[in-house]
C-alpha cells in the first residue's frame, strides 16, 4: 500500500530534502520530516506555503504531479487590489502566459481566511487594498498562480496551497505533517 504524507510547508522552505545551492543555506524538508523513502509529489515554491504531498511510491508520485491526470489544486491567494468580475472571468477562461494559454480555473473572491501569520509578513501598502481569492487549477506550471493573477492585473502577495485532489492541510499548522 502506498504511503502518503501531507505536510503544511511553511514560507521559506524548499520542497526538497537537500539544498544544492552554494552560499547561505536554506531550510529544507529534512528540518521537518524524518520519513525515509518519501519524496515530494510535485513542488511548492520556496515563497509559497501550504500543502505538499509526499509519497513512497514512484508511480503514485508521478500520477499526483503529472498535469495529464488533471488533479485539482486549490490555492488561497492574497492579491493586490480587488479583482472585479472581468478579472475573475479572465481566470475562469484561462490566461495567456508566455508559455501558452492556461486551462480554465475556478476563481472566486473569498472573505479573509483564518490562517496563521506569515513570517515574514507580506508587504502592505496603505494606498493599495488587498483581497483574497480561492483559485483551483489542474495544471502545475512554474509559478503559474502568481503569473495568472499578475496577468489579470492583481499580483499575488501571499499564496497558500490548501488542497491537492482530496487531500487538504485542514488541521495542520505550518511545519506539521501527518500520514494518511
Amino acid at each position: 500500500m502506498t504511503g502518503i504524507i501531507l505536510f503544511n510547508k511553511p514560507f521559506g522552505v524548499l520542497s526538497q530534502f537537500t539544498d544544492e545551492r552554494q552560499g547561505t543555506p536554506r531550510q529544507t524538508l529534512a528540518a521537518f520530516i524524518d520519513a525515509p523513502g518519501f519524496y515530494p509529489a510535485g513542488r511548492l515554491d520556496y515563497d509559497s506555503e501550504g500543502l505538499l504531498v509526499l509519497c513512497d511510491d514512484g508511480r503514485m508520485q508521478a500520477r499526483i504531479a503529472d498535469p495529464r491526470f488533471k488533479l485539482a489544486k486549490t490555492y488561497l491567494v492574497q492579491v493586490e487590489g480587488e479583482p472585479d468580475d472581468s478579472a475573475l472571468e479572465g481566470l475562469r477562461r484561462g490566461v495567456r502566459l508566455k508559455d501558452g494559454q492556461t486551462r480554465p480555473a475556478e476563481a472566486n473572491r473569498i472573505a479573509d481566511p483564518e490562517l496563521w501569520p506569515r513570517d515574514p509578513p507580506i508587504r502592505v501598502r496603505k494606498t493599495v487594498p488587498d483581497s483574497w481569492l480561492r483559485l483551483t487549477i489542474t495544471e502545475g506550471r512554474n509559478r503559474q498562480v502568481r503569473r495568472m493573477t499578475a496577468a489579470v492585473g492583481h499580483p499575488t502577495l501571499r499564496l497558500v496551497r490548501w488542497s491537492v485532489g482530496e487531500w487538504t492541510i485542514d488541521g495542520l499548522r505550518p511545519g506539521e505533517w501527518r500520514r494518511v
